[in-house]
């Protein structure tokens, strides 16, 4: 909220500076714009682009490089790595508290995109097309805040002057706002295909946020219904061939997917709804916004191990600072999963650094030692061979890890930078929330039959493979929230908040404790110290509380 005080003031000196110079008499200093946009403040499409900005920078924040874990450590998926710092008390859960730099940089980025769409909403004649984009993103907003933080405030007008008198409105209430604005976005946006730029919104990004914000509410007949669509209108398809730019390459059709240059409609990827489109600068001004670490985060740091180089098809140099959690690695796959595949959860490494060889030392189980360690065996290794590395490696150096994020660009090694579109919805999970919505309703038969159409897509070679045409099907009596919560887990790991996920089905805490009965690193690596009564949902920012002078903002409660 004091973001978007603060933003007055700068539009203000803005306009006060401008007013100054033109004063001046100078018409070399007469500006001519050659953009579309223009630099008229009251430009519906350049305030429309700047949500969509406002969306990237809020994901691609660089100043705490391990954001990106508050979200997934601390809960089944997440384990932390080569830790930032800003992510710790999402694990050590007994030092969360309102002044921690993620909490708050979130709950600030929220509203500042709310308070980017009250304007254009509130705008006078403002085309239904764009008020509907816009109604999306606060409708996303406030989604995430009430889901995070349970009652918070409403702000649907955007004043002039900054306010120190919020108070809380009840999560029912933000909730007709919500409706109201989904309802807004699924009547006036376009259909796939027929936005103004393909990295626009469409209809069914409506439709899917409707059918996730219509289960936390409870609506699980209604999120059925409005997620059905996306179904039967037949605008989209499972990917189940290898396609695009790679197919000389190993890999397989999953992991197409997830490549940059292969991850847009246009470039045949008919199974993405809403893919966040980025560019290298060099190539297009402010086409990456800050420097986003989602690969620093999820990729292994195996630039450390002697004989690695960093390349593309290995996903570029992570750091490391995210692990999956055992209950992702040992639990949730079935054998032949192509989900599982170590294309897309890599578990090996093979030398790659050209004319290499090297004298190692291993133990019986495989890890690397110190020469005269009792047991050790000499091992020469070349390039080709399949890394090994010690047992404290597993931390940050090498582990399974996602290729989701995988990105490389050769003219910057280092790899500060991740430069790739963002799949921020898919139509798997369209199945998922249809899927949910019927186990929710007693449909189990229906709901399986969901689960079987994208168990159908990740079993399907190991099915022509092994010969066992029913490998990885499903029935009804399988289906419960805890398989689903699993099966999402399978499909969408490293693409969802994981958090927002388990707190909006209320199984935060029993997969805290899943995650922690299966856990075997050290102490200040594993979750400690959650309390179910206060660690659900997160604590409003301290700095916000007492700036509201003229009420009184109340804190969650333990906080």
């Amino acid at each position: 909220m004091k973001n978007i005080a603060k933003s007055i003031y700068i539009v203000a000196s803005a306009l006060t500076l401008s007013s100054v110079l033109t004063g001046c008499g100078d018409s070399f200093l007469d500006e001519k714009m050659y953009s579309s946009y223009g630099t008229d403040v009251t430009d519906v499409k350049a305030k429309i682009i700047g949500l969509h900005r406002q969306y990237a920078a809020t994901w691609g924040w660089s100043g705490k490089q391990g954001f990106v874990g508050c979200w997934q450590d601390g809960t089944d998926v997440g384990a932390p790595g080569d830790t930032e710092g800003v992510e710790v008390p999402f694990y050590q859960y007994a030092d969360l508290n309102s002044e921690n730099a993620g909490v708050a940089f979130y709950w600030e980025a929220l509203y500042d995109m709310i308070g980017s769409a009250n304007n254009i909403i509130n705008a006078d004649g403002v085309d239904p097309v764009y008020r509907a984009e816009a109604a999306f993103f606060r409708a996303l907003s406030y989604n995430q805040l009430v889901t995070l933080w349970g009652d918070v405030p409403l702000i649907t007008v955007t004043g002039s002057v900054p306010r120190t008198d919020y108070t809380r409105t009840s999560v029912s209430e933000i909730d007709e706002v919500i409706k109201a604005d989904l309802k807004d976005a699924i009547e006036n946006l376009p259909a796939v295909g027929e936005t103004e730029s393909e990295s626009r919104i469409n209809k069914d990004c409506a439709r899917m946020l409707a059918a996730d914000v219509y289960l936390r509410m409870g609506l699980n007949e209604e999120a059925e219904e409005v997620v059905t669509p996306i179904m039967t209108e037949g605008n989209y398809e499972l990917i189940s061939e290898r396609y695009g730019k790679f197919t000389s390459e190993p890999g397989d059709y999953y992991h197409d997917m997830f490549r940059w240059g292969n991850m847009r409609r246009s470039q045949s990827n008919k199974e993405g709804i809403w893919i966040f489109q980025m560019e290298y600068e060099r190539d297009v001004v402010g086409g990456t916004i800050d420097a986003p670490q989602q690969r620093r985060n999820w990729v292994a740091a195996f630039h450390k191990v002697n004989g690695m180089v960093n390349c593309d098809s290995l996903g570029g140099r992570g750091n490391g600072r995210l692990r999956l959690s055992n209950y992702v690695k040992y639990k949730v796959f079935d054998e032949g999963d192509i989900r599982n595949s170590n294309y897309n959860i890599r578990r090996k490494l093979y030398y790659n650094k050209p004319d290499f060889s090297a004298t190692i030392y291993v133990d019986d189980e495989g890890y690397r030692v110190n020469e005269g360690t009792e047991g050790a065996k000499e091992l020469v290794v070349h390039t080709g061979d399949l890394v090994h590395i010690t047992r404290a490696d597993t931390l940050n150096v090498l582990y399974p890890h996602t290729t989701k994020w995988g990105g490389y660009d050769d003219a910057e090694d280092f790899g500060f930078v991740l430069v790739k579109d963002w799949p921020l919805m898919r139509f798997a999970e369209a199945y998922l929330l249809r899927a949910e919505a019927r186990i929710k309703l007693g449909k189990t038969a229906e709901a399986a039959e969901d689960i079987n159409v994208l168990r159908d897509r990740a079993f399907k070679e190991y099915r022509e493979t092994s010969g066992n045409a029913d490998a990885g099907k499903v029935s009804a009596d399988q289906m419960t929230m805890d398989f689903l919560l699993d099966e999402r887990i399978r499909e969408l790991v490293g693409e969802e908040n994981r958090r927002y996920t388990l707190v909006r089905t209320g199984y935060l805490p029993a997969r805290v404790k899943a995650a922690q009965e299966i856990e075997t690193a050290p102490a200040n690596k594993i979750i400690t110290g959650f309390d179910e009564k206060k660690h659900v949902l997160l604590p409003i920012p301290l700095s916000d509380i007492q700036l509201n002078k003229d009420a009184i903002l109340t804190q969650n409660p333990g906080y």
